[in-house]
């Protein structure tokens, strides 16, 4: 039975919430192509601090933008997304959450799916992972 070696990098960003756990914020692997993201919740990566407690919108922005950070410190972009995972507490928050996704993956989104789960980190509304391979 052969083995593969692939490298792995791991990618961490001031711009973006530290990790709350033992995990990465994302990790590279497959010769820099592949990016794996975390789910990012709605914290503020200055303070630490829940964005916009009990408001869908308000969390929704500050995800994507906790995404969008850690895709910039692998020196890439939403363009590159090819998979995202979104988590609600509350599938009611569907329509608000997809109208704000839609916005920063206007053109050839990504594969995905979307889920409602019983309680999510610090009880915010909404966590999103995503996958991202450069060309």
């Amino acid at each position: 039975m052969s083995t593969t070696t692939y490298q792995r990098r791991i990618i961490a960003t001031p711009d973006a919430p530290a990790a709350i756990g033992p995990y990465s914020q994302a990790v590279m692997v497959s010769g820099g192509r592949t990016l794996y993201c975390s789910g990012q919740i709605p914290l503020d990566p200055e303070s630490g601090t829940i964005v916009g407690e009990g408001d869908i919108r308000a969390q929704t922005e500050r995800v994507l933008d906790n995404l969008q950070a850690v895709l910039l410190a692998a020196d890439m972009g939403f363009e590159h997304v090819v998979r995202c995972g979104i988590f609600l507490a509350d599938m009611g928050d569907f329509a608000v959450v997809n109208g704000i996704y839609a916005s920063r993956f206007s053109s050839d989104p990504p594969a995905r799916a979307t889920v409602q789960v019983s309680v999510l980190p610090k009880n915010v509304l909404v966590e999103i992972d995503a996958i991202a391979v450069a060309p």
